[in-house]
């Protein structure tokens, strides 16, 4: 397998730069009664068609080939579904001291949603980790994430969580599920044009999160919610949101190690379970908050550049390290049979 490259500086995802963009422009111009209407229509087949696509991308060979490493992917599941929240849990005690409550409503559901699988599986290339499982845990954990994640947005944030509700799970079953599983029913048909129309489709999926971004800050202009947010305020959330990346990061790395994994599994364990993915968590939280939603991503999105700059050095670092022998035999036959 070719490994893949990443900028020699610390990044900073030029998507970033778009989506902040989009901020300010529903901040300026919001959009309001009839247009409001027409672009909540438009975001919700938005969403609904970006989780089609990702049913339809998803290969079902794989899913069950990645099944061998169980291990390894239970391991990143529970670092995702179940250290990750109980964090975001115990943050609960710095609010008000750090957080308003509508920030940690937005940092709780943040430790809900599941990996990155980009980024994860750029960063173990990098630091010359188990690419493979690294592709496996990320697709195992979006997966996943489409039925955990609203089931634990449901226990653990209830009425509290802005407009969410328990209809909200039949929403997110209508609107994401039901596309996701579609597609995957449709693979077998359309998985060669996805395919052959990446490059393409990939601008089709950042284009509707944009719109998602768009219609939620918009409303939440409309409401007047972001009067509640102030440069202490957020300045408090980097700090929260720094140190569970830390947490996260050191769990993820000498956990690994305590459960026996080899250098190369470590790799993958550590950015497959360390990160959120803005990609799922941007249309689920649209879905699941509604009105309330500009606050709710605020800090994933916030979240998502943190994480990319810091696992970059981390991946760097990590590239340089020596390699046990059975970890350099596993890099030797996935580069072989790459």
């Amino acid at each position: 397998m070719k490994r893949l490259r990443w900028p020699g500086r610390m990044p900073v995802d030029p998507y970033i730069l778009l989506l902040l963009g989009t901020v300010g422009l529903a901040a300026l111009f919001p959009a309001h009664g009839s247009a409001a209407d027409v672009a909540s229509g438009a975001s919700t087949a938005a969403i609904a068609f970006l989780f089609f696509l990702y049913g339809a991308r998803l290969s079902t060979r794989e899913a069950m080939d990645g099944l061998k490493h169980w291990r390894l992917h239970v391991t990143v599941l529970v670092c995702t579904f179940v250290v990750f929240p109980l964090l975001g849990l115990a943050a609960r005690g710095l609010v008000p001291v750090l957080l308003t409550d509508p920030l940690y409503q937005g940092l709780l559901f943040l430790t809900l949603v599941p990996s990155t699988i980009q980024s994860s599986i750029a960063f173990t290339s990098i630091a010359r980790g188990n690419v493979p499982a690294a592709i496996c845990a990320g697709s195992f954990s979006s997966l996943v994430g489409i039925v955990v994640t609203p089931l634990l947005a449901a226990a653990l944030l209830g009425g509290s969580g802005g407009g969410f509700s328990a209809d909200s799970v039949v929403q997110i079953v209508l609107q994401l599920l039901v596309p996701f599983v579609a597609g995957q029913l449709l693979r077998r048909w359309i998985g060669a044009f996805v395919t052959r129309h990446k490059k393409v489709l990939g601008l089709v999926d950042r284009g509707s999160i944009l719109l998602v971004v768009y219609t939620a800050f918009s409303e939440g202009m409309n409401r007047g919610i972001w009067h509640q947010v102030g440069a202490v305020r957020l300045g408090g959330l980097l700090v929260v949101e720094a140190v569970l990346l830390a947490v996260m990061l050191t769990l993820t790395w000498y956990g690994g190690k305590a459960l026996r994994f080899d250098r190369g599994d470590r790799v993958a364990i550590q950015f497959a379970g360390s990160k959120k993915s803005l990609a799922s968590g941007l249309p689920m939280a649209s879905v699941l908050f509604g009105a309330h939603a500009s606050l709710a991503v605020l800090p994933l999105m916030l979240f998502h550049q943190m994480q990319l700059m810091v696992c970059a050095v981390i991946a760097k670092r990590r590239a340089r390290d020596p390699m046990d022998p059975a970890s350099a035999q596993a890099d030797d036959r996935a580069a072989a049979t790459a």
